[in-house]
């Protein structure tokens, strides 16, 4: 009895609105008033879905102090986001901790290139919208492979001075990568002061080599490339500037010209057959179901 009543008392954050911005991309807003006051941009959140569900870090998307809630967003690719993403609104999370992470450090740097890819754009709007509102020109940059996976267009257009996109088959904005849209922007001649850079690996290497030739300072978050959220696993650790560090503690961002990029690619590369099978074997069982 003790320990159904732990359970229940553990269940504090209800699931106020599910939506799904494109295929197989889920955002929630959850319950989470202590949460709501006390984050800061670009931290993140732990959830679990289930009694045996693993730890999954997000970032918190947005949130609303007044009204205590909080949004994540995530794509479906392994069996622990499956399982979350099966939940309805109404329902609770098991657990639910946070506000953790170091915030993005903010200030007026004058003009601010933000660029995300993919599910990458989730965590850049909360960096983007507490640069506009700290008095910075922005030019954000946002891709995917096809309009239909773009998402948070309406939220990025409201902070960004110049929003510009970039898909691979050319259903919007610039038929290429986000990096050709910023290559193209220098060749005109625009010049910025600060860039940030989020989204999968091998983008954010390709993107900042590029930032980073130009001279502008540049911040890669790696908070994609987390598992447990605690330093425990070894998974997000990553070398900055010589030294070891692990992006769930130490950041998640980081000095994009300091980040061994191949080095992190590849141990990206090692989880990613594992994932795929422990999602495969999850859909198998429900559709046995």
């Amino acid at each position: 009895m003790r320990g159904q009543q732990e359970r229940t008392q553990r269940n504090v954050s209800r699931i106020i609105k599910k939506e799904q911005l494109a295929p197989k991309v889920i955002r929630y807003r959850l319950e989470a008033p202590r949460i709501a006051r006390k984050r800061q941009a670009g931290q993140f959140v732990i959830v679990r879905s289930h009694e045996d569900g693993e730890r999954i870090p997000l970032t918190i998307a947005d949130g609303e102090p007044n009204e205590g809630w909080i949004e994540i967003i995530f794509q479906v690719v392994g069996k622990g986001t499956s399982r979350l993403a099966e939940l309805e609104e109404g329902r609770h999370l098991v657990d639910l901790a946070g506000p953790l992470g170091r915030p993005t450090h903010i200030e007026k740097y004058g003009r601010c290139m933000c660029i995300g890819g993919g599910v990458g754009i989730a965590p850049l709007f909360p960096i983007v919208r507490a640069l506009k509102e700290a008095g910075n020109d922005i030019t954000t940059i946002i891709g995917a492979r096809s309009k239909d996976l773009l998402i948070l267009t309406d939220d990025m257009k409201r902070y960004s001075d110049n929003l510009l996109f970039a898909t691979d088959d050319g259903s919007k904005g610039q038929h290429g990568f986000v990096s050709d849209v910023f290559q193209g922007l220098i060749e005109r001649g625009e010049r910025f002061d600060f860039a940030v850079v989020i989204g999968p690996g091998i983008m954010m290497k390709v993107t900042t080599s590029l930032t980073v030739k130009e001279g502008i300072k540049t911040m890669a978050s790696l908070n994609p490339i987390m598992i447990d959220g605690t330093g425990m696993c070894g998974g997000c650790r990553v070398t900055v500037h010589g030294e070891t560090k692990f992006a769930c503690v130490d950041g998640p961002e980081f000095d994009a010209a300091g980040i061994e990029w191949d080095e992190l690619l590849k141990r990206l590369g090692s989880y990613r057959d594992f994932e795929k099978q422990a999602h495969e074997s999850h859909e198998c069982k429900l559709a046995e179901k």
